[in-house]
């Protein structure tokens, strides 16, 4: 008898036999995707017994084998361009996203493949390990915007911030977050976290700076182990066994310690359900399509990716999508507007790679809601930077251009370089607003199965610019360069809101507790439940709601 595969191995090969056991069993939960959402909810509910399993669309990578760690995926690319579809192979083994999403919002549309995860840890796995907590403020939306007329934001969570302390607590702990509370928290009782290691010069430098003008910077709290020689890996998959992913927090000992079972490679096609309740789970494993059945159904495979199940699980039923009686669904798309700050301090730093600060003062500035400030780490490689440049130009408003600056792109290059080797950067994270027409819609070609239509209304427009002018300001008399990438579709940063919970259902697609209305079954847990998207990153709040509503799950089936 052959021996079976180790259930953290990267491999697709599972024994007929084995495939067919999966098959023919009924879960208590079926968990679509393992990013921060649902591989922090499989873990709570395994933990407690319950029998999970996780489809997964992309390669498990906690086994290692054959993995691209440490690196980008574009270095292992034959020659130096932006992800295209000939690109899968490396992409998926870099854990990333290799599907294209059609852009419909400008004259002509446009395919790119979004920087997001696709893999075990999901997005996760990719992340710069930030993790705070959204402020109090940020579950009444409504009252903190002064532009927000045209917008569909609404006044309140359906959720308090009080409802989810005592969870974001939890998820600290769980996470390994470490670092400094934000001095501009008033929350009462708030708990002191671990300490991160202590900041570099630079770092130091530039704190004292922003303290100088009044500013308030602290210590960035992290999901990290800080192991020696720690590079913060962000943007690509650890090396060392350091970053504190979903994959790794959760995932692993759902499988190893409490018997989850993950099936990788396996991309969920639709949903079957009757009116009342979802029946099936009908999956693409390496081409053999298959029904899975189970008492729960949860969807977590991203703001741009549930909503697209839903969307094809059409039915007589349910005419306009699953769980779409709202119309709401791959509505309300939002993404955090993210510009580059790339500050060249007037000593040379020892190490940049380093994520070590962040300051709020902006986040709620003279009644506005603009944004915040973290370290970013280092640049990409030249010569990535400079094929994105090369591309967004040949994409942009003079295409005409791209001759030229592939000609320049040597100069570039060099300079690019000696800012990555001068400079710390910092990343400036723009609060969105959700409109209706922003959206995740069914792509018209099968090759291209998403799109989205994204505008950028004008509310934005101004508060960006305002952003920029203050973060500016706050780095002088540094030299201060911006690589604006905020007004760019393709960066489809912290991507929230296509499936926003609420308590009318005619407003919202779930309920407080991430259930859909009307279905039985049926929750989704990613980013897609945000009803506004914060100014901060959005991890650590995922993790404290999917941990909430593992407690939701638990007591229900206890009290049934």
């Amino acid at each position: 008898m052959p021996a079976m595969p180790s259930p953290l191995s990267s491999t697709a090969f599972r024994p007929m036999s084995e495939l067919q056991d999966i098959v023919n069993r009924r879960w208590d939960v079926i968990i679509v995707g393992t990013g921060v959402g649902g591989a922090t909810l499989g873990y709570a509910l395994a933990r407690a017994g319950k029998r999970v399993l996780f489809c997964e669309k992309g390669r498990s990578h906690l086994g290692g084998d054959g993995a691209i760690t440490g690196s980008y995926a574009e270095q292992h690319f034959d020659r130096p361009s932006v992800p295209r579809p000939e690109h899968r192979s490396a992409l998926a083994r870099a854990g990333r996203f290799w599907d294209q999403v059609t852009d419909r919002s400008g004259p002509k549309p446009r395919t790119f493949i979004p920087f997001i995860g696709a893999g075990t840890g999901g997005s996760s796995a990719l992340y710069g390990m930030a993790m705070e907590r959204f402020f109090p403020e940020d579950f009444e939306p409504g009252r903190n915007h002064l532009r927000a007329a045209e917008s569909s934001l609404p006044e309140r969570w359906p959720i308090t911030y009080e409802e989810l302390a005592p969870y974001y607590a939890a998820a600290e702990q769980l996470y390994g977050v470490r670092g400094e509370r934000d001095p501009l928290r008033t929350e009462p009782g708030l708990p002191p976290l671990p300490k991160a290691p202590p900041l570099t010069a630079t770092a130091q430098q530039l704190l004292d700076l922003l303290a100088g003008k009044g500013l308030h910077p602290y210590r960035l709290p992290m999901g990290c182990e800080y192991v020696p020689g720690c590079e913060c890996c962000q943007s690509y998959l650890c090396a060392r066994d350091c970053k504190n992913d979903s994959a790794r927090v959760c995932l692993r000992p759902a499988v190893t310690d409490h018997g989850a079972v993950l099936l990788d490679q396996c991309e969920v096609l639709r949903l079957d359900a009757t009116r009342e309740t979802v029946t099936g789970v009908i999956c693409d494993r390496l081409g053999e399509t298959f029904r899975l059945a189970a008492d729960t159904v949860v969807l977590a495979a991203g703001a741009l990716v549930s909503p697209a199940i839903l969307l094809r699980s059409r039915s007589n039923d349910w005419p306009n999508g699953l769980a779409n009686d709202s119309g709401l669904v791959g509505r309300n798309l939002m993404r955090h507007y993210l510009d580059l700050y790339i500050v060249t301090p007037r000593v040379k730093p020892l190490d940049n790679r380093q994520k070590e600060l962040a300051f709020t003062d902006f986040c709620q500035f003279r009644g506005e809601r603009l944004g915040t400030v973290q370290s970013f780490g280092l640049l990409p490689p030249a010569d990535l930077v400079a094929e994105s440049l090369q591309d967004d130009v040949r994409h942009g408003a003079w295409p005409w251009l791209s001759a030229a600056f592939g000609l320049a792109k040597p100069a570039v290059k060099a300079v690019l370089r000696r800012l990555s080797d001068r400079s710390v950067v910092f990343a400036g994270t723009v609060e969105d607003l959700p409109y209706p027409d922003n959206r995740v819609t069914l792509g018209i070609e099968s090759k291209v199965p998403l799109a989205i239509h994204y505008w950028m209304h004008a509310e934005a427009k101004a508060r960006i610019a305002q952003f920029r002018e203050l973060v500016r300001a706050a780095f002088s008399p540094n030299r201060v360069q911006i690589v604006k990438q905020a007004e760019n579709n393709e960066r489809l940063a912290h991507a929230c809101g296509t499936c926003r919970f609420g308590d009318e259902p005619r407003s919202s697609v779930l309920d407080r507790n991430n259930r859909a209305h009307g279905l039985a079954g049926l929750y989704v847990v990613d980013s897609s439940f945000f009803p506004s998207s914060g100014g901060t990153n959005p991890s650590l709040t995922i993790a404290a709601n999917a941990l909430r509503i593992g407690d939701h799950l638990l007591q229900s089936v206890d009290s049934a």
